[in-house]
C-alpha cells in the first residue's frame, strides 16, 4: 500500500467518525445539564471540538493524499515486521480495560497519572523523565483547575482523597 493510499484511508476514515462522533454519538450518548452558564464546561462542549479536531486532520490527510503524486505501490513486506506494533496496539487495548476498572477505585488523578506512563513506556519514549514528570503534574494541574477554580467535581476514588 502506498503512502498515498494510507493517508486517503485514514482521512476518509477519520471525517466519518468525527461525522459519527458530531451527529449520533454526541447528541444520543452524552448528557447535559440545560442550565450550564458557561459553554466550556458544558459536558457537550469538548467532544464536539475533538470531533471537529478529528474532522480537520481527516480532511488534512484527505487533500495531503490528493496532492501527492500516485506512485507504485510499496513492495510487499514480511508481516514479522508488524509484530511491535500489534503488541503495542493490544497494548493499548489491555491499558483501556484496566482504565475502566481502575477509574472508580482509584479516582481519575490517580488513573490517568498512571496511564499516562504506562503509555509513555509502551510507546517507548525517547523523554522518559519528561514523561513521569508530566504524568505526575498535569493530572494534578488539571484537578487543581476544575475542582477549585471551575468548580467542578472530579470523581475520587477510594485510595487517596485530594482537597
Amino acid at each position: 500500500m502506498t503512502e498515498r493510499q494510507v493517508q486517503l484511508r485514514l482521512g476518509v476514515g477519520a471525517i466519518a467518525m468525527a461525522l459519527f462522533l458530531a451527529a449520533i454519538a454526541i447528541p444520543n450518548w452524552v448528557s447535559s445539564p440545560s442550565n450550564v452558564g458557561n459553554i466550556v464546561l458544558s459536558p457537550l462542549f469538548w467532544p464536539y471540538v475533538l470531533a471537529g479536531f478529528a474532522g480537520l486532520t481527516g480532511l488534512g490527510l484527505v487533500i495531503a493524499g490528493l496532492r501527492e503524486a500516485a506512485q507504485d505501490p510499496a513492495p510487499e513486506t514480511d508481516d514479522h515486521a508488524h509484530g511491535p506494533a500489534w503488541r503495542r496496539l493490544a497494548g493499548m487495548a489491555v491499558f483501556m480495560l484496566l482504565t475502566m476498572y481502575a477509574l472508580p477505585r482509584l479516582g481519575m488523578v490517580l488513573t490517568t497519572m498512571l496511564l499516562f506512563a504506562a503509555t509513555a513506556f509502551l510507546v517507548r519514549t525517547r523523554h522518559p523523565v519528561t514523561a513521569v514528570i508530566c504524568a505526575l503534574l498535569v493530572p494534578l494541574v488539571l484537578y487543581g483547575f476544575f475542582a477549585h477554580v471551575a468548580g467542578v467535581a472530579i470523581p475520587q476514588g477510594e485510595v487517596i482523597r485530594l482537597p
